[in-house]
């Protein structure tokens, strides 16, 4: 492993309370970390009729037990964790979100539901992270998406973890844009100003600005504009997604069918999902997780320990080994959300 410059900030972001809503998918695009679209429990047929017409993934999960973590036991064994892909482009076939041959998943999130269900951990993983690819020696973890789909995308994450990934979805940057378009756009509190890579002549003030869905895509996708690349990028996903979170749910959106009906159509056409994630098993988990509010959700990234290089003269970014077992007992131990302030504070 190249010697680690620096240490990076982490970042915590909070969304916003939804109640009485239920959730229907867990959504990230290619820059960001996770969005949970709620709706209406008035909307559960539709989100229903929208659900099954979902793309399906087809062996998302390594066919090899015998490479996979134990599976949990206990009442660990109730916990529940999704990961999410995203990626900027489709794969060779334009029409499938599922076919991603030779793609890299530009943004990788873990989203931890515990055996309670009192609270969501929700953990960004760098895509320049650098480790060990199962059968193609050490590269960035984006890559394994490339090498051998979503299985092997699997495989290098539960080998990260240290424990088994029950779900998997895929997303891609159109959804994003369309999503925050249904809403009406969505409001920030830009920390840094930049000018935008991805949408030319565009300028990002610093503070409090309302964003349409193009600008929102280009503000989550920025990595350019900043020292600290990626790091930056993920704080600014984690401040997007927590404003989503706010619009999507809010009272006035959770009761009208007509916005709901928006929001749904919106993602339904940009999301992939593990054969094994049904409407009625993503009904029960988000009847279970009913109740949470703003502060039972926390987001933050797994421990690293710097930007370096690679033997070879790539940009990467360092795992921190020496703080990634504590992470990785948690995952095994459902106590995600105990090891999150020390992550965050080491920064």
């Amino acid at each position: 492993m190249p010697t680690a410059q620096h240490a990076q900030p982490r970042h915590q972001a909070q969304p916003q309370p939804g109640h009485r809503a239920w959730l229907i998918v867990f959504v990230v695009f290619s820059v960001f970390a996770v969005a949970v679209l709620g709706v209406a429990a008035a909307t559960v047929w539709n989100v229903a009729q929208s659900f099954e017409a979902v793309e399906k993934i087809p062996d998302a999960f390594p066919t090899d037990e015998a490479v996979r973590p134990p599976a949990a036991t206990g009442e660990a064994a109730a916990a529940m964790n999704f990961l999410l892909l995203g990626s900027d482009t489709r794969g060779a076939s334009s029409s499938s979100i599922a076919n991603l041959a030779g793609q890299r998943s530009d943004t990788i999130v873990i989203v931890h539901v515990p055996a309670n269900r009192e609270h969501l951990s929700v953990m960004s993983i760098p895509r320049d992270t650098w480790l060990t690819i199962p059968g193609h020696g050490d590269a960035k973890i984006n890559a394994a998406l490339s090498y051998g789909g979503v299985p092997l995308a699997v495989q290098t994450v539960e080998g990260l973890i240290g424990a088994r990934i029950d779900h998997v979805a895929v997303v891609d940057f159109a959804g994003f844009k369309a999503v925050t378009d249904a809403l009406g756009g969505v409001d920030i509190n830009n920390p840094i100003a930049f000018d935008s890579y991805h949408l030319k002549g565009h300028a990002f003030p610093q503070g409090a600005q309302h964003l349409d869905g193009d600008q929102a895509l280009a503000f989550a996708r920025e990595r350019y504009a900043f020292t600290d690349g990626d790091f930056q990028r993920v704080r600014n996903q984690q401040l997007l997604i927590s404003a989503l979170l706010s619009g999507l749910m809010h009272k006035s959106v959770l009761a009208n069918p007509v916005t709901m009906g928006a929001v749904i159509s919106a993602v339904q056409p940009h999301v992939a999902v593990d054969d094994g994630l049904t409407s009625g098993s993503l009904a029960a988990l988000g009847a279970e997780l009913s109740d949470l509010r703003s502060e039972d959700v926390t987001f933050f990234t797994v421990p690293t320990a710097g930007t370096g290089t690679s033997a070879d003269g790539q940009s990467i970014v360092n795992l921190d080994w020496a703080a990634l077992p504590g992470v990785q007992e948690a995952f095994r131990a459902d106590a995600v959300e105990t090891v999150v302030p020390p992550v965050q504070a080491a920064g």
